[in-house]
């Protein structure tokens, strides 16, 4: 093991309080666990202020900044729709002219199909892009889930490791 004590853990994370573990920090404690004695994770752990708050704020951010990302992407997948939308209007006015020869109707046909496909390829790319914001949210609620596993894990690997020396005692 590593890290035989507490002191040694607060010097790696730069802390001189448990009370000063950043959620940063916390995650880079999380990480380190592997590597510490038993008893002293467990300790440590213990005087964490209220795990189960930092577990609901890192939620909470990671739902903030998801909500902030898909309102962006409406609002611009909204403008994009809106300027396709102007560009139809345009060539409908446009083919709707009776003094047109028949290659310019071709010509704004063409541009009308144009900006539906145009549409059809926003729609699919965005539909890539909100898929992939969907992996990075469960990705984050993930990484907040396993990170309270680790806490509760190193626990209950610590009960069951004293539970045999009990059994073996009485």
């Amino acid at each position: 093991m590593k890290y035989k004590n507490e002191a040694q853990l607060m010097r790696e994370l730069g802390i001189d309080t448990w009370r000063h573990l950043s959620k940063d920090k916390m995650i880079r404690f999380a990480a380190m666990m592997p590597d510490m004695d038993t008893e002293v994770a467990l300790k440590v752990v213990d005087q964490f202020p209220a795990f189960k708050e930092f577990a609901k704020e890192a939620l909470d951010t990671i739902h903030k900044s998801h909500e902030a990302t898909l309102s962006a992407n409406k609002h611009s997948m909204d403008q994009v729709f809106q300027a396709l939308q102007k560009n139809r209007e345009t060539f409908e006015r446009e083919l709707s002219k009776d003094d047109l020869s028949w290659e310019e109707r071709k010509f704004l046909l063409e541009l009308i199909q144009e900006t539906g496909r145009l549409a059809c390829q926003k729609d699919s790319e965005n539909k890539k892009f909100l898929d992939g914001m969907l992996k990075k949210a469960i990705v984050g609620v993930g990484s907040a889930l396993a990170l309270g596993v680790v806490f509760v894990g190193g626990r209950i690997m610590a009960q069951n490791k004293e539970e045999p020396k009990e059994s073996l005692g009485s």
